[in-house]
């Protein structure tokens, strides 16, 4: 049986190729007639028309889909940007391609010239090991960073204000009246690790409860490394009276470590994590955290890719764009008096 094309269609709806191609096209149909988009839309079903992607792609010298960079799929933290980044991309015709890395930077590097390899049109990178150097920039590929820095503050990326989370916690932890505030941070070798470490430093700092021993870095932001990097913490400092994680997995980590010791949360020691990944509001107690916007800072991540495609010239000129968190008090904190 012969393939339907779009000639079939147009002569099926009524119309010429030129209209069936613009009516197809979720970026142009808005151009069109709404009754004329829904004619050729139900002659292309009743046909069982299927566009020729690869065609297409010939044409505009585009393959519509979009290559992505996420560390660690089964930490809950990423598929929600995961779904704001599809998103976007889908309502403007684009295909999002998943490489999950395991946080492991040779395995970033090769995932990365594979998405390349497969002509994806741009790169959203979750990950951060990758270097400002590295080979997408080499592709003269537009790449948008989420919730990661690049050492170049020019590139394009969706972020959260980590500053201003950790300025939250400590606020919070010391309007509590604690003096002994610990940080279990993320891996030095990450950007994000790097960036709540110096934060945590800054208005720990100012706070006046800032002690570098009070400090322990996990090797990977998963349960396991924080409740490992916890254990080293409270083999020096038993007697701690809040942790700060450098994000909800350490913060878990930690807790395990501290039952272990015969700590108890918040009654002994207050812990406060940071993301506020799904599911932290129901294990025991509800973790205090900071809330990142998890989708919009994905949707964002997708749309000002599209928008980078669309303008080239400006892919140097965007700066990070930085989404404002929120500090979610559950029962996993109390005030020093009561510890």
């Amino acid at each position: 049986m012969a393939k339907t094309t779009m000639s079939d269609v147009a002569r099926h709806a009524g119309v010429d190729v030129s209209t069936v191609s613009r009516a197809l096209n979720e970026r142009t149909a808005p151009m069109l007639r709404t009754e004329t988009v829904e004619r050729v839309l139900k002659a292309a079903a009743e046909l069982g028309y299927q566009p020729n992607v690869l065609a297409r792609g010939l044409r505009t010298q585009r393959s519509h889909t979009v290559g992505m960079l996420v560390p660690d799929l089964t930490n809950p933290f990423f598929p929600p940007i995961v779904r704001g980044v599809e998103d976007a991309l889908d309502a403007n015709g684009y295909t999002l391609i998943v490489a999950n890395t395991d946080n492991d930077a040779r395995r970033e590097a090769r995932s990365l010239q594979s998405l390349i390899g497969r002509q994806v049109d741009g790169l959203v990178v979750a990950t951060s090991h990758l270097d400002d150097d590295d080979p997408a920039q080499a592709a003269t590929l537009p790449v948008v960073l989420v919730n990661r820095r690049g050492a170049d503050e020019t590139r394009p990326a969706v972020v959260p204000d980590d500053a201003a989370g950790v300025r939250l916690v400590v606020r919070h932890l010391v309007d509590l009246g604690h003096r002994r505030v610990a940080h279990v941070a993320g891996p030095e070798d990450t950007s994000t690790g790097r960036v709540r470490s110096q934060a945590f430093t800054d208005q720990a700092g100012t706070a006046g409860v800032y002690d570098e021993d009070l400090v322990e870095h996990a090797a990977v932001f998963t349960v396991e490394d924080g409740q490992d990097a916890c254990q080293r913490l409270l083999a020096r400092h038993p007697d701690v009276g809040a942790i700060f994680a450098a994000n909800d997995l350490i913060a878990i980590g930690c807790l395990r470590a501290l039952r272990q010791a015969g700590r108890r949360v918040p009654e002994d020691v207050s812990l406060v994590g940071f993301n506020d990944m799904p599911l932290v509001d129901l294990i025991d107690p509800p973790l205090t955290t900071v809330r990142i916007p998890q989708y919009e800072m994905g949707r964002q991540a997708g749309a000002l890719l599209l928008d980078l495609l669309e303008n080239p010239r400006a892919r140097r000129r965007r700066k990070p764009v930085a989404l404002t968190p929120e500090l979610v008090v559950r029962d996993s904190t109390a005030a020093a008096s009561a510890v």
